[in-house]
């Protein structure tokens, strides 16, 4: 092709370009059809994969359905693969440069010139040129930079502490997890248990109201006696129903953590006997530095002392002298050079003496972000170190309590018993079986809600020492699977560390 054509073609495409990014462009939005698409997708994706639920569901297969499909939890698995993705990057920008590039260079006329004397100012040469009006041009070219490369190094620390705070954090979600997956599912197990109870006595007392009412209107007893009995029939309704509301709260509450698809009913695995609640740890000061070492954030704020520390480092690193080694081969199509091909090197030394002024306040600041990290992790180690005892005393506090519960409703239902035996064909032994059911009823509730609160203790203090519940090798990913693994790091960290004696922490670290 022409070259004058090749010129005229690039020229009016520049001109071509220059006129479309002059233009405006309008705001779009969605249309209906696309959001609907959107949402149809996201509501495949979120419960995409599955296995699909066979059984009544144990505490451990709803930890495991929750670590496997929660969304905060994969959510954290891939900002970890993005940040190991970042760190590979940043290891090949350590690398020197290595750049090709060609060319066309294309003139409409000759380039050239003359030369004239400095005595006479008269012309000695006639025109002449040395260059070809079209010619190609192209080159490989070697270059290391001595800071670019030490910044770059710092950089790609700063990636891998990066990808350990990834780490913890996906850690601490997974603790976090587990706690709420502990707070529902046995709340959900009690409501599995009581609702149909609940329903069943709220009927009977309302079916009693309007006995109560149909006495007061014919004036069988005394009013004041039936108005009490009325009264407290209304406030075995409106506890009733405040409890009701609790429960039916729960299974709610686990269906969303475990990622269970909306109007799929899930059946909790339902014993004779519910799991004995642990004693107490009391090893508190072991359990105190364990949390020292094993808390996420307190690890977390550890490397992001070194981020910072790096980032100082490679603006100190840029104070000193620069040195850049270059090589390059170079071809000309150039018919008019008497060499058309060579390689060029170059070793080049420079420095901004002004920057050395920075010294001494990067000196400070480094200091001063040591101290201020080394504080902030000092205060953060202080509120866990709070946490884990206040966690085994809340514990303790609420394995009392349910104790008391326990007492409470075996004697609220020996009075059910006693109320049931001796009642007779009058309305006032109908309605004093129906206060029995009811306060016993409430005690039924209430010994689950203490139970409930006592797991909850409990895995606070799980939560509070950072103890992780995920081995770091399972033999598969199903849920049968993980649920095993998820049992047997529990009992190993019940046996070893929260309900044994006093314990070697170095030998707790590995058994976690």
């Amino acid at each position: 092709m022409n070259p004058h054509r090749l010129t005229r073609i690039a020229t009016l495409l520049a001109a071509s370009l220059l006129t479309a990014s002059c233009g405006t462009i309008d705001p779009t939005a969605f249309t209906r059809h696309e959001i609907e698409e959107r949402v149809v997708q996201d509501e495949k994706a979120m419960y995409a994969d599955q296995e699909p639920i066979t059984s009544p569901i144990t505490f451990q297969e709803a930890a495991a359905r929750a670590l496997k499909y929660n969304l905060d939890y994969r959510l954290k698995l891939m900002e970890n693969s993005l940040s190991k993705s970042l760190y590979d990057v940043s290891k090949y920008e350590m690398l020197p440069r290595l750049v090709a590039g060609a060319g066309y260079i294309s003139r409409n006329n000759d380039s050239g010139g003359t030369s004239v004397s400095i005595e006479t100012g008269e012309q000695t040469l006639s025109p002449s040129t040395s260059q070809q009006r079209h010619q190609t041009l192209a080159n490989l070219s070697l270059s290391w930079n001595l800071l670019d490369f030490g910044v770059s190094y710092y950089r790609a620390q700063q990636k891998a502490d990066q990808v350990l705070m990834a780490d913890e954090r996906r850690r601490k979600v997974v603790q976090n997890v587990l706690q709420d997956v502990r707070n529902s599912y046995w709340r959900a197990l009690g409501a599995q248990r009581l609702l149909h109870q609940v329903d069943g006595l709220l009927g009977r007392v309302r079916t009693a109201l309007q006995t109560a009412r149909r006495v007061e209107r014919e004036g069988l007893m005394p009013r004041a006696q039936v108005l009490a009995y009325q009264r407290a029939l209304l406030d075995a309704v409106n506890l009733l129903s405040l409890r009701r509301q609790d429960l039916e709260l729960a299974k709610a509450e686990l269906a969303a953590l475990m990622s269970v698809p909306p109007g799929v009913n899930i059946v909790l695995a339902d014993d004779t006997k519910i799991e004995p609640l642990p004693p107490p740890p009391g090893n508190v000061t072991a359990l105190e530095s364990l949390a020292l070492r094993q808390r996420p954030e307190i690890m977390e704020e550890w490397y992001r002392k070194r981020v910072t520390e790096n980032d100082i480092k490679a603006a100190k690193l840029l104070v000193w002298p620069n040195v850049s080694f270059d090589i390059s081969g170079v071809h000309d199509s150039n018919i008019y050079l008497y060499n058309q091909a060579w390689i060029d090197t170059g070793l080049r030394v420079s420095w901004n003496i002004m920057k050395l002024a920075q010294l001494p306040a990067l000196e400070r600041a480094q200091e001063s972000q040591n101290k201020t990290d080394d504080m902030r992790r000092m205060a953060l180690s202080m509120a866990v170190l709070t946490q884990v005892r206040v966690g085994v005393q809340r514990y303790a506090l609420s394995r009392a309590e349910f104790n008391v519960a326990e007492e409470s409703l075996r004697v609220d239902e020996e009075l059910l018993r006693y109320a049931q035996a001796a009642a007779r064909t009058t309305f006032d032994s109908d309605l004093e079986v129906i206060r029995a059911e009811a306060r016993a009823l409430l005690s039924r509730y209430q010994h689950h809600a203490t139970y409930s609160n006592a797991q909850a203790a409990w895995g606070r203090v799980y939560n509070s020492v950072g103890l992780d519940v995920m081995p770091e090798a399972i033999e598969s990913h199903d849920i049968k699977a993980l649920a095993a693994a998820i049992d047997a790091t529990l009992r190993q960290w019940e046996k070893n560390v929260l309900t044994g004696p006093a314990f070697d922490l170095k030998e707790s670290d590995k058994s976690g």
